[in-house]
Formats: C-alpha cells, structure tokens, sequence
C-alpha cells in the first residue's frame, strides 16, 4: 500500500492510506483518528475507515518495543543516545524525530516534525520493521500529546527529560504546557523520570524509575567531572559503573543518564556494558557541535531561555561571545528572558535573526533586547551572516563563540521562504576566506 496524504480533499485534517494514489474511490481506506474525526463525520458520503490501532494490527507493528522521550529540552540528544548505545549493544533499532527517521544506521526518511501525524509515524515503523528493527525510538512534542497524534502506539517506555517552558504560542500558559507533558506519564506504562527535574510534572508512580544527578533516583550518579569531556560514577540498584564521554556540559550528562537508564530498563543488560558503548556516541549534529577549534565556535540549536542556561552554564568558566536570535510566530514571552540569559553569561552579545517566518525580524530583536538593557557589548542585526562575521572578526584567542537558535538547520525561513542557510556553513565559509 502507498501512503497519501491528504492533498485532494479541501480540509487538509484528513489523512489516509489508498492503493490508489489519484482521487478518491470505492477503495480509499481513510485512518480516522482522534484529531481528524470530527471532520470525517461531516462527509455525506463516508469511506471505508480504519483506526490507528486497528492499522497497527494490519501492519503487525505490535512487537515493535516503542520507546516515547518528552521534554523541553533533551528529547533529540536523548532518543540519538539510546539508539546509539542499542545499535553498538547488536540490537536492531529505529529512530524517529527532527533529523528524519533512521533504521539500523541508514537515514530512510528525511527530515520532518518532532512527532508527525499519526499515519506518518505508523509508517514509519513500518519501514523500520521492514529492516527488521526490534526497537522505534520517538521524540514525543506537546502538540503531538495535546493533538493525540500518539493514539494507539503502546509504549514499552515513557521518558522524561525536563519540562521548563516553551511553546506558549500553543498552550497559552506554563501551567497548561506542564498539564500537557504530564498527560504522556498518566498511565501504568514503564516510565524513566528525571528527579532533578520532576517537581515540574505530575505521573502516575506505578511502574516509575527515575535518574539524577542531585537527587536521589534509581539511576544516580555518585561522582563526575566535567573537564575535557564527561567522566562519571554511577549506580542503579546495587549495580555499579563509570563512563567517559567526548559530550560536553552538565545537561549532557542528565541526558546520557537518561539514555542509559532507559537502555537497562530495556534490555537489562549489565550496567557496565551499557556504560562502555557510551563513548562511542559523540552527540548529535548540531547539539554542541564543535565547528571550529581554532578559533572555538560552537553550534547549538538551544532556543528557549532554559536550553541557552544550560548551555552557557555549561561552559561558564570561558570568556563567551554569543550570536542568537528568537523565532517567529513562537512564544514571545521567552524573548527577553532569552536575552537576559545571554547578558548573564556572555561578555559579547550579537542579537540576530533566527527563522522570522511572518514577524517583521527587527521587532523580534527589539523583544529580546527588553532583557539586556543596560548591558554592554550588545550588537543588534536582522542579517544573521553578519552577526557572525561581526562576531568571529572580533573574537580573541581566549574566547569561545556560541551561534545559538538553528542548531543543524539547513534553512532560514522568512515570509513562508526556506532560504538556505547552515550556521555551521556560513563559519566555516567565512573562516576560509578572512
């Protein structure tokens, strides 16, 4: 069977799947979901349907263990870890989320949303079961859990990572965005929960494990060091181990916990054979990736005021220089608290573009510029190639400069344009011709 999406039918919140890509006829077999039900019971004329669970059954997808990370900031860095320490520990695995779908280490599907609709995700794991993949590990948004584009999959592990705020544009207020979160970790299902974080979610304690690094948790760590790297002690029950790690920053190590908590849970293989794979996964492109050492520049795709704290904590014992900017048609409210961050951590501040999408970009700019008032070194322009420029042409040698927002994004988008642009290319670019 071809998957169609729906392009024919004016309402776009129909999806289907159809063995015949033209229009509709006798043999469309719709997918009615929760979200799109609504609009399915006002057609006159109503085609034959299906359920998600309904085709989880038809696509023999029952057996696949389904494994949902949630959270603010970490949900990425997360599900690439626990797929790496999987992968390298000889299991089959999938992988769904913002940098496309990957099945056994080959990229199948291009990049996509977080969490896509329902159908989209249901074939996904069918393309993984196709690569004989045991595992499908997913990034889990608030949209998808509030939208109930998750319904039907049983999870064999809910994980949480944080929940700080974001998305206010959607759900209005932080209560309503923790409400929301808090929904995926209602039922009875295997959780593995962040205690450091935890006071941010309500869940359901049965079948509960946590990590921490502070507080007391299934998984904890007893000792580390973050210099040149990750080094840490950790212990889960009356289990033992230590890890390295070329990862950098204390938000790294809660997300290597993370993924090292859900892969014994998993599998319940030795600790410290879990923990030896852990050096084997260097992060995520665009997640703290080291573009240039000499000069330092790091990319990142923090863009909330809580992942630019964790980043720049992180590295707070250098001189930094960062280069940031807010996106468009997205909470306005985390625009200056974004600035007042960067004006509590960075010696130089270029304030720039990042996606503007429909928002006149100098008016973002002025958002973000509420919270560094009165802050010195603070440069301000919409061309985000100039701010970079600006930036590494003034850098010194003992500094490290941070280019914050896009992470491994490809595009810039203005004014429902993708225009290209990769941060980590337009560095590169411009350290070759200074």
């Amino acid at each position: 069977m071809n998957i169609k999406f729906d392009k024919t039918i004016k309402n776009k919140h129909f999806e289907y799947i159809t063995d015949n890509t033209s229009d509709i006829k006798e043999n469309t077999l719709f997918l009615k979901t929760t979200q799109n039900s609504k609009y399915f019971d006002k057609l006159e004329k109503k085609p034959t349907y299906i359920t998600p669970k309904e085709l989880i059954e038809l696509w023999q997808l029952q057996d696949i263990k389904v494994v949902g990370v949630t959270g603010t900031n970490g949900k990425t860095t997360v599900t690439a870890g626990i797929y790496s320490l999987l992968l390298d520990l000889g299991y089959k695995v999938g992988l769904q989320g913002t940098r496309g779908v990957f099945a056994n280490d080959t990229k199948i599907v291009d990049k996509s949303m977080t969490t896509p609709s329902i159908l989209e995700t249901l074939y996904n794991m069918k393309l993984t079961k196709e690569h004989e993949c045991e595992y499908f590990i997913m990034e889990v948004s608030s949209h998808a859990i509030d939208q109930d584009r998750i319904e039907g999959i049983n999870f064999a592990l809910k994980v949480h990572t944080n929940v700080t705020s974001d998305h206010l544009d959607y759900h209005k207020t932080v209560e309503e965005y923790r409400r929301v979160k808090s929904l995926f970790f209602a039922d009875e299902s295997l959780k593995l929960l962040n205690k450091d974080d935890i006071k941010h979610i309500t869940y359901n304690i049965t079948n509960a494990q946590s990590y921490g690094i502070d507080e007391p948790a299934t998984l904890k760590v007893q000792a580390y060091s973050l210099l040149n790297g990750i080094v840490a002690g950790v212990k889960y029950m009356n289990e033992e181990a230590t890890f390295s790690s070329p990862m950098v920053g204390l938000f790294n190590l809660s997300n290597l916990l993370a993924a090292i908590g859900s892969v014994k849970i998993l599998t319940q293989r030795p600790l410290q054979e879990i923990c030896d794979k852990v050096e084997n996964f260097g992060g995520v492109a665009g997640r703290m990736q080291v573009v240039s050492q000499n000069p330092l520049v790091i990319v990142d795709f923090a863009h909330t005021d809580d992942g630019m704290y964790q980043v720049l904590n992180s590295i707070k014992d250098k001189d930094i220089v960062v280069v940031f900017g807010a996106g468009g048609n997205r909470d306005k409210a985390k625009r200056p608290r974004m600035g007042a961050v960067a004006g509590r951590f960075a010696k130089k501040i270029y304030v720039t573009s990042d996606n503007p999408r429909d928002e006149v970009p100098e008016q973002i700019l002025e958002d973000i510029l509420v919270g560094l008032r009165g802050k010195e070194n603070v440069v301000a322009t919409p061309d985000r190639k100039l701010a970079i420029k600006m930036a590494l042409e003034d850098l010194k040698d003992d500094e490290v400069l941070l280019i914050l927002g896009k992470g491994d994004e490809t595009y810039q988008e203005i004014k429902g344009v993708k225009h290209p642009f990769d941060d980590r290319e337009v560095v590169r670019e411009l350290l070759t011709t200074s």
